[in-house]
């Protein structure tokens, strides 16, 4: 039986000092992922293009991708278990004429800022959607 995916879009985060809340979701359901505060703050780095000393570790990943010429395609999430969520990470590897789809297991979290990173699509699981809390704006 096919999933049917919903594409969703990155809404928007807050920060506490004990942690982070990232909203994404549809024009009709926004729900929220909650995460540490490093990632949070990792997150909007990226968001307001702030200088960086060092490079992060999505950086990191980032520049492993191309070295080995991987491109990241999309990112979906795929179940939730009381309130922790889980995503798959979707690349693309070539390799001469060769093609390969690797799927990977990742936290939404880490998945979400290389979707922002690499502007690729973010898509739920509809029936993940559905079990969701709604967050009101």
């Amino acid at each position: 039986m096919a999933t049917e995916l919903v594409p969703i879009t990155f809404n928007k985060i807050m920060q506490s000092r004990s942690y982070t809340v990232i909203i994404l979701g549809t024009e009709q359901k926004r729900f929220a992922i909650y995460t540490d505060p490093s990632v949070g703050r990792n997150i909007q780095t990226y968001l307001t293009e702030e200088h960086k000393p060092r490079p992060y570790t999505h950086d990191l990943i980032n520049a492993i991708f191309k070295g080995l010429d991987i491109k990241p395609l999309q990112i979906v999430i795929t179940d939730i278990e009381d309130t922790i969520y889980f995503a798959r990470l979707y690349l693309e590897q070539q390799i001469g004429e060769q093609k390969t789809i690797l799927e990977i297991d990742a936290r939404p979290s880490d998945c979400i800022t290389l979707a922002l990173l690499n502007n690729i699509p973010v898509f739920c699981r509809k029936e993940i959607l559905e079990k969701a809390v709604a967050v009101e704006e």
